[in-house]
């Protein structure tokens, strides 16, 4: 009986430090895949960012010309 438990219990710890080493890779692999995530959506947030900076400021150069259209149409 004695040797049935303890090969019982050997096996369990067999099985945990196996499954333990796995969980760790999986959790390693985990962690990289989010980092690159992160990355990707950190670039395409500043892209986004930088084409809706230009955007804006030519359209607030457009409106500086109208404007300024308007008014020397305005004074004449």
């Amino acid at each position: 009986m004695k040797k049935a438990i303890l090969a019982l219990a050997f096996v369990s710890t067999l099985a945990f430090v196996s499954c333990k080493e796995s969980t760790e890779d999986k959790i390693e692999d985990a962690t990289e895949a989010v980092g690159t995530e992160m990355e990707n959506t950190t670039e395409n947030a500043v892209d986004a960012m930088d084409s809706t900076a230009t955007k804006v400021g030519n359209d607030m150069e457009e409106g500086a010309e109208n404007m300024e259209k308007k008014m020397d149409e305005a004074v004449k």
